[in-house]
């Protein structure tokens, strides 16, 4: 007599059950009901991971499913470190084009409109810049 599992296949019973079985059946189970793997560390061992955890703004559970997955693990000061670097960006782009504005308006009054230009293609090369800064730390 063969009994029906997950997948379609059939297996008789009493026969050993294979690894697909377990993994499927795992899947559907809350993570918490599912066996823990343990790791013998020493306490300053368990203290780095610890700390690298907090840094990358994970629990020390999270910290060891995404190394031991070798997913990225960013730095919450990286995330942070984009952050800044975008309203900076936002800033500079603020900056032009009040200068902008200002060329527009008061046409050759306090600077020759080829210095005021100079400094708009500057702050657009910075935001380039910034721009690329914050895509690869993102990475």
């Amino acid at each position: 007599m063969a009994a029906a599992t997950k997948g379609n296949t059939k297996r008789k019973e009493g026969a050993p059950r294979m690894a697909d079985d377990d993994t499927n059946e795992q899947a559907d189970r809350p993570r918490r009901k599912v066996p823990p793997i343990k790791v013998w560390v020493t306490d300053a061992e368990k203290a780095e991971i610890a700390d690298r955890a907090a840094q990358a703004g994970l629990s020390l559970s999270a910290y060891m499913l995404a190394a031991g997955l070798n997913h990225p693990i960013r730095s919450v000061y990286d995330l942070k470190a984009v952050a800044d670097l975008g309203r900076v960006n936002g800033d500079l782009g603020r900056v032009a084009g009040l200068l902008k504005l200002w060329l527009a308006e008061k046409r050759g009054q306090g600077a020759r409109p080829i210095d005021v230009e100079r400094i708009m293609g500057d702050f657009r090369k910075m935001q380039t810049e910034l721009s690329g800064i914050m895509r690869a730390a993102l990475k």
